[in-house]
């Protein structure tokens, strides 16, 4: 049978080359990267290195990047960080109605536990927030916003940008939660106006587990774990050394490839969508057409559950998913397309396919081949369908 997976922003395959650099860093240079012997001092270097190539691919300094266990502990850490080091001056945070759970969840406890206010901007039927409602929300309590590049269900890419500006002017720190971006699409932390910016390996062909902070020079945050003084005081705990060996080598290698694998990318995703919404009725395409990452496709087909045509796709070999991977457990209907204006039984119907470095031609036509196949049977059976 054929394996054919399409679910990339719930996670990638580590890439062979990430691997064999790992290897080393779990027998043969194995060291503490705080220790100040030769084992030590080797570990330290590579993850140093490791640290500059993601500096140098942000264009940022080396200083401003803090590793961490991943993108959650990331958005957590920014968010936590820079309200508690901040909430002399204000205790208002501003964010959208379609962030990851990671901030979400971060920003309502605050709101429950240390009596925070946060507000929740809504975006427009494609999913797009517009940056004139970030400036009408900042009060002289603002003290943080908070908002995401591109969304992990919709794909759609935010106009982060403007917001940065905004934020700049009134001299508010602004954090992107760029999981889904860094290393799809061109980042530079100045052109984006950001101070903080959540990054996680194993979005970009790296190891799990591990994943990294921007920091901005001068903002004020503190420390989200305590414990010894590594990563210069900012994040305690021993480093993932060979994890995070595998996230600069992920780096490296998408550095040398990433306008090219945008455009592959982009005439996949773009034939997708063509062919879903030509040749079976009742679909619609979640998000905005172009504002969306390369590889996104997010789409409704109606009078039928989106787990049932998951489950049917995965009978033919086809890895999709029904929305965001942290929430694939849950029977509500996912609150980003909620916040698009979609019924909840239109939401139920969704289906993401997320393309990656190793999807082929040959498999977007196999999908357009086998799920119209697919979609007429389910609804041949479903007591909704009545067309």
């Amino acid at each position: 049978m054929r394996k054919i997976y399409l679910d990339c922003a719930a996670t990638t395959m580590t890439d062979p080359q990430v691997v064999k650099a790992m290897l080393p860093y779990f027998a043969d240079k194995f060291g503490n990267p705080s220790s100040i012997h030769s084992f030590g001092q080797e570990a330290k270097a590579a993850m140093e290195e490791a640290r500059e190539k993601i500096a140098s691919f942000l264009g940022a300094k080396q200083e401003e990047i803090i590793f961490t266990s991943g993108g959650t502990e990331s958005d957590n850490f920014a968010i936590k960080g820079v309200a508690y080091a901040n909430q002399k001056k204000g205790n208002h945070i501003i964010t959208s109605s379609i962030e990851h759970h990671a901030v979400l969840n971060s920003c309502k406890f605050l709101e429950k536990m240390m009596g925070f206010k946060v507000t929740y901007l809504p975006v427009n039927k494609d999913g797009l927030l517009d940056p004139k409602d970030v400036k009408k929300a900042i009060t002289d309590k603002t003290i943080l916003i908070s908002i995401m590049h591109a969304n992990n269900e919709i794909g759609v890419i935010q106009p982060i940008r403007e917001i940065g500006r905004i934020a700049k002017e009134k001299g508010i720190p602004f954090h992107a939660d760029t999981v889904q971006t860094f290393g799809h699409i061109s980042i530079n932390v100045d052109e984006l106006n950001v101070d903080l910016l959540s990054i996680s390996g194993h979005k970009l062909y790296g190891p799990k587990g591990v994943g990294a902070l921007y920091v901005r020079k001068g903002t004020r945050i503190v420390p989200f774990m305590h414990g010894g003084d590594q990563e210069r005081n900012r994040r305690a705990s021993t480093q993932n050394v060979s994890g995070i060996v595998g996230l600069g080598k992920a780096v490296e290698l998408i550095k040398e490839e990433m306008d090219a694998e945008m455009k592959r990318l982009i005439s996949l995703r773009d034939k997708l969508i063509k062919g879903i919404l030509d040749n079976i009725g009742y679909s619609r395409l979640n998000g905005h057409p172009t504002k969306r990452l390369p590889n996104n496709v997010n789409v409704s087909i109606e009078y039928i559950e989106g787990e049932s045509l998951l489950l049917n796709l995965d009978m033919e070999g086809i890895a999709a998913s029904t929305g965001s991977a942290c929430t694939s457990s849950s029977l509500e209907a996912s609150h980003v397309l909620l916040a698009l204006g979609l019924s909840h039984e239109v939401a139920h119907s969704s289906l993401r396919f997320t393309m990656g470095r190793y999807t082929k031609e040959k498999d977007v036509d196999f999908l357009l081949e086998v799920l119209p196949k697919i979609t007429d049977r389910l609804r041949s059976m479903s007591p909704l369908w009545k067309h």
